[in-house]
């Protein structure tokens, strides 16, 4: 996945490029060349799109091109600055080490610099196919496959989705255009419109539900994990290479039909509730069900893991959410209850601390919330229909609100700040060097507690500082020669370490050098790995393996570190 957008039409970039170019004199500018290769044979990519996407979308350009017959390409009148190179073909993808979320290959380009001899490399995407059958062998066809990369936030792992088919007809499927890599592999079965049916009929029935025993739900087919357990603890991984046609089929079996049952209480006279299941593990949307007469519910066919539930209530005239984490293990769970409330509001004022003489636009700053708990995803999936929403721009005067905020505790940062994602400049004309140096509530300091929201209205206060520290340098070998595309992240001191937005990433450019702008003042241990798979330098167990091989620091406020580090090679070069 880009962290830059690149959803504009190429005539259109090419276009923006041409103006700017004619804007500005042409020895100011710079320019690259280089030639696109496929692994492992090293013949020409003829039409392979070269991207060149500006780091800070305020001050640069985004270029395009496409090689010709022989591979090579050339993008000249480029503005100085630091940009990230991608190159895309159908069926082929950029050998690269940094995982599914590359940030491209990051060039440092200055006024007059003409960059040539750059070779990048292309290698055929793996492919994984197969069929879906039932205990009789005969083909299962809507069932849904589903690759999975393990990934660690807030502290936990979780599994994102990398790729994702339903079979045909014939129960097969064939899901493309991965990466080589580790990954998990799910199958769950086609919606059971049986049991829909019989859930819609026993809300019809309410009147009686509550005197008529319910049956035992039958036997359901079950979700399944590679190599063939219908335990998710026990899913292993599966290394696909480059080239990779690997294929690999499920045959799914009937088991006992988890559940969860429950109440949802605290509603308004003669309104319902709609009840949804999201599933913390994998990102996903789940069952859903319906709200009876007593307000009781049921959601059918559960596999065990880690959940979301969340209750909305229909038609209210103030939006009201319910909002609990649940976990089911191998039994089914009973006796739930679900109070819905009315979401709390938070008022505030930002403001920015800066040395400069110029005067700041606040209007060019977002906020963001993000839960304590990571539950991210039911944020962002369900309450946007409830009138919430995570991002907030800021006034003029340095006013922001956020309105119907389910209660909770919450973090606030600077949109994008997430310093291992998009800059601040990629949602803003914000320079990169701020962070959010405060946040108070009622003259309490929560700026690493988090606010929290239990309905009624917060008022916080916000400073922004552009004196974030700089941390740069240069990424050498063992031999002392500087390494391109190192993944450089600087990870803050064990109590933050849970706190996305308190990690600083970059990769290092075409001589080796890194910069870290905007980098909160504190403790930090700074780390260069040839390659992390996917963001392992979340989990606390990947970083204890090469504490000893991080430069240890401190950030102060405006501080400038420059330093060198040696990079910790791939386990199979060492």
């Amino acid at each position: 996945m880009k962290l830059f957008s690149t959803s504009l039409p190429i005539l259109l970039l090419a276009a923006t490029a041409v103006a700017q170019t004619a804007a500005n004199p042409t020895n100011s500018r710079a320019s690259i060349e280089g030639i696109v290769t496929k692994d492992p044979t090293g013949e020409p990519v003829k039409k392979a799109l070269i991207e060149l996407i500006a780091e800070n979308q305020a001050s640069g350009g985004d270029y395009t091109a496409l090689t010709v017959a022989d591979g090579s390409f050339r993008i000249e009148g480029i503005v100085p600055g630091r940009y990230h190179l991608f190159a895309e073909r159908t069926g082929l993808l950029e050998k690269q080490k940094h995982g599914a979320e590359t940030t491209g290959r990051l060039l440092t380009l200055t006024a007059g610099q003409e960059l040539k001899d750059l070779r990048v490399r292309l290698q055929a995407a793996a492919v994984l196919r197969g069929r879906v059958t039932d205990e009789d062998g005969d083909p299962m066809a809507n069932a849904q496959v589903t690759v999975l990369r393990q990934t660690f936030s807030t502290g936990r792992s979780r599994w994102e989705q990398a790729g994702s088919e339903r079979t045909n007809d014939l129960g097969e499927y064939r899901v493309a255009s991965l990466d080589a890599g580790n990954y998990y592999v799910s199958v769950n079965p086609p919606p059971d419109f049986r049991s829909m049916i019989d859930a819609i009929g026993k809300t019809a029935a309410d009147s009686s539900r509550a005197t008529a025993p319910e049956k035992p739900a039958p036997p359901s087919y079950q979700p399944m994990y590679y190599p063939g357990t219908a335990d998710r603890s026990q899913a292993t991984p599966l290394q696909l290479h480059a080239g990779d046609d690997f294929p690999l089929s499920f045959s799914l079996t009937p088991g006992p039909s988890l559940s969860i049952r429950g109440t949802v209480v605290n509603l308004p006279p003669r309104l319902s509730a709609t009840i949804m299941l999201q599933s913390r593990d994998f990102n996903t949307s789940l069952n859903g069900a319906e709200m009876h007469k007593d307000g009781s519910f049921v959601i059918h066919d559960v596999a065990p893991g880690s959940y979301t539930i969340l209750a909305s209530v229909d038609n209210a005239p103030v939006p009201m959410m319910a909002r609990q984490s649940l976990q089911v293990v191998s039994s089914s769970v009973d006796g739930l209850r679900l109070a819905p409330q009315t979401g709390g509001v938070i008022r505030g004022r930002l403001r920015a601390e800066s040395k400069s003489s110029v005067r700041i636009d606040l209007t060019q700053f977002f906020l963001t919330l993000r839960p304590a708990d990571g539950d991210e995803d039911a944020l962002n999936m369900f309450l946007g229909g409830a009138g919430f929403s995570a991002l907030t721009r800021v006034s003029p005067d340095g006013a922001f609100e956020w309105k119907n905020v389910p209660s909770g505790t919450y973090y606030v940062q600077l949109a994008g700040d997430a310093g291992v994602g998009a800059t601040i400049a990629e949602f803003t004309n914000v320079d990169t060097g701020w962070f959010l140096k405060s946040a108070a509530s009622d003259g309490r300091d929560v700026t690493d507690s988090g606010i929290n929201v239990s309905g009624a209205a917060a008022s916080l206060d916000l400073i922004a500082s552009a004196n974030g520290a700089v941390i740069d340098g240069v990424v050498i070998d063992h031999k002392g020669d500087p390494v391109a595309n190192a993944v450089v992240v600087a990870v803050p001191e064990a109590r933050l370490r849970a706190r996305v937005d308190r990690y600083r990433k970059t990769i290092s450019d075409q001589s080796g050098r890194f910069t870290l702008r905007g980098t909160p003042p504190g403790d930090y241990t700074l780390f260069a790995w040839e390659s992390v798979e996917g963001e392992a330098y979340y989990d606390p167990e990947f970083l204890s393996r090469y504490q000893a091989q991080g430069v240890p620091l401190h950030a102060a406020e405006a501080g400038h570190k420059t330093l060198q580090i040696e990079i910790i090679p791939d386990p199979e070069d060492q």
